[in-house]
Order: C-alpha cells, then structure tokens, then sequence
C-alpha cells in the first residue's frame, strides 16, 4: 500500500497542518498576533541590541524576555536571533560583574580595601567636602 493511498483513505489526517502544534513559534515576539512583523522585529531587536551597549543594559533584559520564542526556539527567526542571544549573553556579563563588584564592597569592606576603604566609600563624602554644618 502506496503512503499517499493510505493518507487519502484516513479521514482523521487533516491536510492542513496546525501551525500551534508545530515546534516553530509562528510570531517572534511574546504576545504573539498583537505584537510585531517579522520585519519591525528585526528593528526592534537591533535597536534594544545596540542601546545595551550605551549603558542601558536593562534593554539587553528586555529584549530578551520580548522575544523569548526567538531564544526558545533555536531554529527560528535567523535574522533576529543574533540580536536577542547577543544580548542575553551582554545581560548575564553585565549582572555577573554587577554582583561580583556588589559582593565585594559588602563582604570585603574595609578589612579587603584598607586605608583606601574611606576614598572608596561615598557616605562619608558630605564630611570629607565640608557640607555637614551641624555647629
């Protein structure tokens, strides 16, 4: 028995394929038909791309969690994928130096800096600058 006689003999096979069972997401962005085209995607991304580089690296964040089907699915949307993987890969450098930097000061303090610890610190600056005038 020929494959096509057996798929013309099954009336449970439908001929059209559902586009939500497949495991390609069919819009690139997280909500779906109210988002955007495939082509203002491809500006979006790019821009929120670029921007985290100008010190803004919460848009690496939200361009990532904005097109999450892009990262999801690896093989969807090459023309948008560099841009949203590029900037998953800024955002965790970004939050792993943000950390480390903030885990220094707090367990480190002034037994890690010493005497530079009272240049470093910025709670001390109203006294070091003569601005407390509490005479």
């Amino acid at each position: 028995m020929d494959a096509s006689q057996s798929h013309s003999n099954n009336p449970n096979l439908n001929p059209i394929p559902n586009p939500l069972a497949s495991s390609v997401p069919v819009w690139p962005t997280i909500d779906g038909s109210l988002g955007l085209s495939e082509e203002e995607s491809v500006k979006y991304a790019r821009r929120f791309y670029k921007f985290g580089f100008a010190l803004l690296p919460l848009l690496w964040a939200v361009n990532c969690f904005y097109f999450w089907p892009v990262i999801r699915h690896s093989r969807s949307f090459p023309r948008i994928r560099p841009y949203v993987v590029g900037s998953a890969v800024g955002f965790t450098l970004f939050s792993a130096v943000l950390c480390s930097w903030a885990l220094t000061f707090s367990i480190g303090g002034e037994r890690l800096f010493g005497p530079l610890w009272d240049q470093l610190v910025m709670y001390n600056l109203a006294d070091r600058l003569g601005l407390v005038g509490w005479s």
